[in-house]
C-alpha cells in the first residue's frame, strides 16, 4: 500500500512538471511574438486608437528613435510616445491654474524696430567754421577796436588799424614812376606795382593809391566771418611781425555737440542719421542736425565712443559749454520679428521663451534675440510669425519645466550620448541595492531593485565607476548597497558601494568597543 502511494505521487509530480514546462515554453513563445510584432512598426504608425510619434528611453528622453527595440543605454525596451501625449518638453497647465497664475500671451508679429538712442553731450565750437587773422607786413598796432576775447563780431567789421612803414617807400616809388613820361614808365610801372604786392598790399589798396595819388601807410584789418573772438593776441601799441596771429574767430552759425555713446549701442548709429537736440536752458526748442562723425576711439574708463553732432544754431542761441540731450533716430528700414521684451527669460547663456502650442500646453524654446527698443525685442531665430509667447507667469512655467527635466533647461544633449568617464561632484545622491553582474575597466553592471527617488523599476544597467575604483571586497555576484549620482543626462556614477554583509558590521563594532559600567567596577574589584 505504501509503494502504491509513492508511485501515485511520482506520477502526479511528473504531470505537474511537464505541464509547467509546457506553460513556460508557451509564455516564451508568446513573449517573442509580442516583442517581434511591433518591430515592423515605425514612427507615424497607429497602435489601437493612438498614433505613435516616436520611441524613446525614459532615462534619456532627448534621444528619439523611429522604430521600437531595445534601448542602447539601458537594459530595457524603448517606450512609445503617442500623438495625444505631446512633446516631453511641453508643460500642461489646467485652465484653473492658468487663471490663478495670471498667464497672459502675446503674438509674434512683424514690424520695423524704430529705436531712439538718447545721449547727453556738451556744446562746442564747430572747428570747421574758424577764421585766423594774421599780420601781412611788419608794423605797429595804432588802434584796436576789439579788446577782449569772446567779443561778438560781424563779417567786415574793423578789428584794428596797423601802421606799415614798408608801404610808404613802395607807394612813393610807384607814384614817382607814375609821374614820369609815358615813354619811360612802360616797364617801371609794373615793377612798382609788384613791389607793393610783395609788401603785403592787396589789389584794392594798390588801385586806391593809383586813383587817388596819395600815400596810405595804414591798413584796416576786418573780420572775414561773423562770430566771436576765440583768441586775441593783438594789443594796442604793440609791434607785429609778418605772419604773427592777431585774431582767431569762431563762427556760431553751426555748432558741435560731443556726445558719449555706449559701446554696446555703437553699431546702431551711423554717420548721416538725423538727430534732435534739446537743452534745459531753452525749454520747448528743438534743434535739428545730423551725426557728422563717430570718433575712432573708446574711452577706457566709461567704455563709450565720442559722437560728433553738427547742429544749426539760429540766432546763436547755443553757446559752448551748454548741456544738450540728443535723440538719435535709428530706423532699421526692414521688417523683423518682434515680441515683448518681458517674454524673454535670460538664463545667463541662452534666451528662452515659453511658446503656447495649444490651450494649456506650453513649450520652452531657445531663441536668438537682436536689438531692443520701446519694450520690443527683435527675434533673429527660434520663432515664427503668428506664434504666441507667454508674457506673464512664464517664470512659473519655466520652474515647472525645470522640475520636469526638459531638454531646454537641462542643457544641450548630444544626438548620440556617450557615458562620460570623468568624475563630477554629485548634486543629488540616490540610494539602492542590487547584485553585481559584471565589472569592467570603467563600468560596473548591477541588477538593482526599484529606486523610488528616480521612479525606476527593477532593471539591469551600467554605472560609471568612481575615479578611485571599486573597493577590493566587491566581486561579481555580491549583493551590494550603493549610492549613485547623475553626471550627465542618462548617465549615473557610483558614489559609494559596499557589500550587504558589511552593513551590520559597524553596529557590532560600536557595541563592543565601549565597556559597560559594571565591567569597569568588576575590574577594579579584581585589582
Amino acid at each position: 500500500m505504501k509503494h502504491k502511494h509513492i508511485l501515485l505521487f511520482l506520477i502526479a509530480a511528473g504531470v505537474l512538471a511537464s505541464s509547467g514546462y509546457g506553460l513556460y515554453r508557451l509564455g516564451i513563445a508568446q513573449g517573442i511574438q509580442a516583442s517581434s510584432a511591433p518591430a515592423s512598426a515605425s514612427a507615424g504608425s497607429v497602435t489601437g486608437d493612438k498614433k505613435v510619434l516616436y520611441w524613446h528611453d525614459p532615462m534619456v528622453p532627448a534621444q528619439k528613435f523611429d522604430k521600437p527595440g531595445k534601448s542602447p543605454f539601458m537594459d530595457m525596451q524603448l517606450v512609445p510616445v503617442y500623438a495625444d501625449e505631446g512633446d516631453d518638453s511641453a508643460i500642461s497647465i489646467s485652465p484653473r491654474v492658468q487663471q490663478n497664475l495670471g498667464i497672459r500671451t502675446a503674438e509674434v508679429t512683424k514690424g520695423k524696430l524704430s529705436s531712439a538712442i538718447v545721449a547727453v553731450g556738451s556744446v562746442a565750437y564747430n572747428e570747421r567754421d574758424v577764421a585766423l587773422v594774421q599780420a601781412r607786413s611788419n608794423g605797429f598796432i595804432e588802434k584796436l577796436y576789439v579788446r577782449a576775447p569772446l567779443d561778438p563780431v560781424k563779417k567786415g567789421q574793423v578789428l584794428a588799424e596797423l601802421y606799415v612803414p614798408d608801404w610808404v617807400a613802395a607807394q612813393e616809388e610807384f607814384l614817382t614812376v607814375k609821374r614820369m613820361p609815358s615813354s619811360v614808365i612802360s616797364g617801371l610801372l609794373d615793377g612798382a606795382k609788384q613791389r607793393m604786392r610783395l609788401a603785403g598790399m592787396s589789389d584794392e589798396q594798390i588801385q586806391l593809391v593809383e586813383v587817388s595819388g596819395k600815400l596810405y601807410p595804414r591798413i584796416a584789418i576786418t573780420a572775414p566771418i561773423s562770430g566771436v573772438i576765440a583768441e586775441l593776441s593783438a594789443r594796442e601799441g604793440s609791434t607785429v611781425m609778418t605772419g604773427a596771429p592777431l585774431f582767431r574767430i569762431n563762427g556760431l552759425s553751426s555748432i558741435w555737440v560731443n556726445a558719449d555713446i555706449p559701446e554696446s549701442l555703437s553699431a546702431q548709429v551711423r554717420t548721416g542719421i538725423a538727430v534732435e537736440a534739446r537743452t534745459p536752458s531753452l525749454p520747448g526748442t528743438v534743434f535739428k542736425g545730423k551725426l557728422s562723425a563717430i570718433l575712432p576711439q573708446v574711452d577706457l574708463t566709461t567704455r563709450t565712443l565720442k559722437a560728433r553732432v553738427e547742429l544749426t544754431n539760429p540766432g546763436g542761441q547755443l553757446v559752448p559749454g551748454m548741456f544738450a540731450t540728443l535723440s538719435f533716430s535709428t530706423d532699421s528700414g526692414k521688417e523683423v520679428l518682434l515680441i515683448p521684451t518681458e517674454a524673454i527669460i535670460q538664463t545667463g547663456t541662452r534666451s528662452v521663451v515659453m511658446v503656447m502650442q495649444s490651450e494649456g500646453h506650453y513649450l520652452p524654446v531657445t531663441i536668438e534675440a537682436g536689438q531692443e527698443a520701446h519694450g520690443q525685442t527683435e527675434i533673429r531665430n527660434g520663432l515664427e510669425s503668428g506664434q504666441k509667447v507667454v508674457i506673464s507667469g512664464q517664470f512659473l512655467i519655466d520652474s515647472e519645466a525645470s522640475l520636469k527635466g526638459t531638454a531646454t533647461r537641462m542643457g544641450d544633449v548630444p544626438s548620440n550620448p556617450i557615458p562620460a568617464m570623468e568624475t563630477k561632484v554629485p548634486a543629488n545622491i540616490h540610494h539602492g541595492n542590487g547584485k553585481v553582474e559584471k565589472i569592467s575597466k570603467d563600468v560596473i553592471t548591477l541588477s538593482h531593485g526599484p529606486m523610488m527617488s528616480l521612479q525606476w523599476e527593477a532593471m539591469t544597467m551600467d554605472f560609471v565607476l568612481p575615479a578611485t575604483g571599486l573597493p577590493r571586497n566587491i566581486a561579481v555576484g555580491d549583493n551590494v548597497n550603493f549610492d549613485i549620482s547623475e553626471i550627465k543626462s542618462g548617465t549615473y556614477q557610483i558614489v559609494a558601494i559596499s557589500p550587504l554583509a558589511d552593513a551590520a558590521a559597524p553596529a557590532a563594532k560600536n557595541t563592543t568597543a565601549i565597556p559597560s559600567a559594571e565591567s569597569k567596577k568588576s575590574s577594579r574589584g579584581k585589582k
